[in-house]
């Protein structure tokens, strides 16, 4: 009888820092020579300027998907040329404009506010979806430094409801293993707990929990085991 046994091997730093550069020069929208890379324990940190929001947003999510990584800190400065900069005035009314376009956004609802760059929205919503599609429209506006998303969601849903929604979605996910998530619900507030193989698992169970209804906020304490 042959017997194989299968070892997880944890990934170097410096190995990750490679795979971390490799991931950045597949994504046909970033120059990862405008991005420096340094990885301590599996932390990456990620510094540089480009010249749009979008490639701020895409370069952290690039390095999220890569297994080994356990945490990103995004230090990229977003810097237009003169010719893309705009007034906070300007900014302002891109958003507004963009939002009646956009059916996932009910404006009417939200308060804008632009200062030096930053867009602040706030505002009451009743699903998950149309906070995400609200935050996901300003990113990709020229003259947009960065999105602080303050939307709260008003929908009444009891707590039981909440967690029983999704500990379902996640037995549905056949990349997630139901059995080892802890969902904890405290209002409207959710905390997750337990293991999980990669990065990406991670971020898909937040995800996913996120975009259950009446959920305001989601802790994500799941521990990345390889």
């Amino acid at each position: 009888m042959k017997i194989i046994l299968k070892h997880n091997i944890m990934k170097t730093d410096s190995i990750i820092k490679e795979n971390v550069l490799d991931e950045l020069s597949w994504q046909p929208n970033i120059d990862e020579t405008q991005i420096g890379v340094i990885v301590e324990n599996g932390v990456v940190t990620l510094s540089g300027v480009v010249d749009n929001y979008s490639k701020k947003i895409a370069a952290e999510k690039a390095v999220k998907n890569v297994k080994g990584v356990k945490a990103v800190a995004d230090d990229i400065e977003v810097l237009y040329g003169i010719e893309y900069k705009k007034t906070d005035k300007e900014i302002a009314k891109a958003v507004v404009s963009a939002y009646e376009w956009n059916p996932s956004v009910p404006n009417n609802k939200l308060t804008i506010e632009v200062r030096e760059g930053w867009v602040y929205l706030s505002g009451e919503l009743e699903w998950n979806y149309q906070k995400d599609a609200a935050k996901k429209v300003v990113e990709d506006l020229i003259g947009v430094k960065g999105v602080v998303n303050n939307i709260k969601l008003k929908q009444a849903v009891k707590p039981s409801e909440i967690k029983q929604k999704i500990t379902k979605a996640f037995e549905r996910m056949a990349d997630l293993e139901a059995k080892n998530i802890k969902v904890e619900v405290d209002g409207h507030k959710v905390k997750l707990k337990g293991k999980v193989h990669s990065k990406a698992e991670k971020d898909e169970a937040r995800r996913i929990a996120y975009f259950a209804p009446g959920v305001d906020e989601v802790s994500n304490e799941l521990e990345v085991v390889y």
